[in-house]
């Protein structure tokens, strides 16, 4: 495990690794107080100007699936059922930050802003008549007959993992929204729009974590950064049935160079980290690789 300036990056487990039986949380002043800024800035951005209700905001009236695909309504689904994980995802991840304000703050206020995506998603499909109210309960009671675990042991590795899940989430509903557009769907170019902007939105934050990261410990958070790079897979990848090849058939997920141009890529851009210092990090921790990265099948949540 990485060690770092406070434990916002560390948990702390007995020595012979059975049980973890402390979990310092304790945070720098000065990092919590810009943990606390970061999200502040969030909010503020998101209460002026990214709020949308689904019941103002997306133009149910102007609803027509007289055109509509059972491709177009797969899709639909799979983005439904792995934003329906939402309560693995928040108490997990509200677990493992409750102690630190804002990363907690964002936690609760992230929850919100996800239960919506899959609300928007589940009023389309039954609005629409494309899914039965029956078929959506048994799509529900399919979904939290499984749990979803978290996928790495930190915050800060978390932090790495949220800035690159929300960036392929924002770039697959974009590219769903740039369909609708093509083929007149207002309802589902709005509806697109409103969660991809939250997703934009998340993986800023994220990226600002990392970013404080870096600043208190550049080797580190670049080492987790591979870590993350090397093993990344999306939540919803071996946890629903037939993922990737739904993702596939749908057309609801992104490809690997998609994934590298227009995620990574931007991400190591803004952080200011190239890929020598990527494979360094990988050297110097074996379990990091980020040449496997081109192997990664990305898609959405």
């Amino acid at each position: 495990m990485c060690g770092g300036h406070g434990s916002l990056y560390r948990r702390d487990r007995s020595e012979t690794g059975c049980a973890k039986v402390e979990e310092d949380l304790k945070m720098p002043a000065s990092m919590k107080d810009s943990t606390y800024r970061i999200y502040l800035d969030f909010l503020e951005t998101a209460e002026k100007k990214r709020r949308w209700s689904i019941f103002e905001d997306i133009p149910w009236d102007s609803l027509d699936t007289s055109n509509a695909t059972e491709t177009t309504t797969q899709c639909v689904e799979i983005f439904c059922s792995e934003e329906l994980y939402v309560p693995d995802y928040s108490a997990k991840g509200l677990d493992m930050v409750r102690s630190m304000f804002g990363m907690a703050w964002f936690q609760t206020c992230w929850a919100f802003e996800e239960s919506k995506h899959g609300l928007v998603f589940r009023e389309y499909l039954t609005r629409s008549g494309l899914r039965s109210e029956a078929e959506l309960a048994s799509l529900e009671a399919d979904v939290f007959s499984r749990s979803w675990k978290l996928p790495y042991d930190t915050p800060r590795q978390m932090a790495c993992y949220g800035a690159l899940q929300e960036g392929a989430t924002y770039v697959a509903y974009k590219a769903q929204k740039d369909k609708a557009r093509s083929a007149g769907d207002k309802v589902l170019e709005a509806i697109f729009h409103c969660v991809g902007r939250d997703e934009a939105a998340h993986g800023g934050f994220y990226r600002a974590i990392i970013e404080l990261g870096l600043s208190q410990d550049r080797n580190g958070t670049v080492a987790d950064l591979a870590h993350v790079l090397s093993t990344f897979k999306m939540p919803g990848d071996g946890l629903i049935p037939d993922y990737r090849q739904r993702l596939r058939t749908s057309g609801a997920g992104i490809g690997p160079r998609t994934f590298l141009d227009h995620v990574v890529s931007p991400l190591l851009t803004t952080l200011e980290i190239n890929r020598s210092e990527l494979k360094q990090a990988a050297k110097e921790h074996p379990t990091s690789s980020p040449i496997q990265l081109a192997a990664q099948p990305p898609t959405s949540s």
